[in-house]
């Protein structure tokens, strides 16, 4: 029995760790894009999104399913694709939350916590 513990220890030791779940990178985007339209002189690194994403080992074309779906959950289908379901949910989740750090914080202290937060993301336009 000493035994089963250790190797099951040992496992535990040895496994890779769990990527983060798909929700913390559309997160990410979309507090990317919103920063791009409500931080003044502000300007989205789409290719950096990119490269997170495949750090993630998300599937390819991932961040261009995340900004059709911004888009249109935004512009009320004027812009942008509907996408899956689940993408769709992840979006909406992510929009209550940003919504909510932009009313808890204002609109400033937030533009300025997501310099910190998503550095390499965005950066001011010149």
């Amino acid at each position: 029995m000493r035994y089963g513990y250790l190797i099951a220890g040992l496992l535990l030791i040895a496994a890779p760790a769990q990527a983060e779940p798909r929700s913390v990178y559309v997160t990410k985007v979309l507090q990317a894009f919103a920063a791009k339209v409500e931080c003044p002189n502000t300007d989205v690194v789409y290719q950096d999104l990119v490269q997170q994403a495949q750090q993630m080992h998300l599937p390819d074309g991932t961040t261009e399913k995340v900004r059709k779906a911004i888009a249109y959950m935004h512009t009320g289908g004027k812009m942008g694709e509907k996408q899956d379901d689940d993408i769709m949910a992840e979006v909406a989740v992510a929009t209550q939350a940003t919504d909510l750090d932009q009313r808890r914080l204002g609109m400033t202290n937030w533009c300025e916590a997501q310099k910190a937060n998503l550095a390499g993301f965005i950066h001011s336009k010149n």
